[in-house]
């Protein structure tokens, strides 16, 4: 057994939920792409001042069925990683909790833009399962009110418009600044302060590793990029590593 034992950082991205059917956003095929106008949906001052624009969300939020998405290869790769004994911290960009639901501990997961498998009152701030909100929807109320107080229900996600939770950023900063691997995995790494973790990784001497299927800011400065599917690359890289650290 080796007795050095690496702090590993896994950023990942929306890139890792793909084969769990969750589309991405930025890829060549991704919701942005298909749709441009659906951004609207996820952006803080349209969603809460248009009532329609509250309604199209609902109704996207049904029929993608996130909520029934299943953890796939590669989120149960990490789980292994952990599992093996090795130091491992999942700051992610995905909402949709399936690093959780494959069995990584909750606590060693950043959740950088929130959960979607919660609502939020805006006004009396109160929490209930989006589960429960979906099935409103289903029975038939458009723009489902906060039960309540009646105020706008929203997804517990930051959307554009608004700041990351800035104790969910600084956690993810001082592990990308004490690890001495930090894997990014299917994300574009385009976007701020998020994008930064990465650079400060290298800045303080970890090791990069990039696993995203379309070239990022950040190609240069990995040691390895690797371009194969994500479900079968991040378990081969998995293996690699606790072969040699754990």
């Amino acid at each position: 057994m080796n007795a050095k034992r690496p702090l590993i950082a896994v950023l990942t991205g929306a890139g890792i939920s793909t084969d769990s059917g969750i589309p991405d956003y930025r890829g060549p095929n991704g919701l942005w792409q298909r749709d441009p106008d659906a951004q609207r949906l996820v952006t803080i001052g349209p969603y809460l001042s248009d009532p329609e624009v509250r309604r199209r969300a609902w109704r996207l939020r049904a029929e993608t069925g996130a909520l029934a998405a299943e953890p796939n290869a590669g989120h149960r790769a990490l789980v292994g990683l952990e599992h093996s004994g090795l130091p491992v911290r999942v700051p992610t960009q995905n909402v949709d909790g399936l690093h959780q639901r494959a069995g990584q501990t909750p606590r060693k997961v950043l959740e950088l833009h929130g959960t979607a498998r919660e609502v939020q009152c805006v006004e009396c701030r109160a929490v209930a399962p989006m589960e429960e909100a979906l099935e409103r929807v289903a029975a038939g109320e458009a723009d489902p009110p906060c039960r309540a107080c009646g105020g706008i229900l929203r997804p517990r996600t930051v959307m554009f418009g608004e700041q990351l939770d800035p104790e969910v950023l600084r956690r993810a900063d001082a592990i990308s600044q004490a690890c001495e691997l930090f894997i990014a995995v299917g994300t574009s790494l385009q976007v701020f302060p998020v994008a930064a973790l990465p650079y400060n990784a290298v800045k303080t001497g970890s090791r990069l590793i990039i696993v995203n299927g379309e070239p990022t800011p950040f190609d240069e400065a990995a040691e390895e990029v690797v371009r194969e599917p994500i479900s079968a690359a991040l378990p081969a890289l998995v293996r690699r590593l606790v072969a040699r650290y754990a």
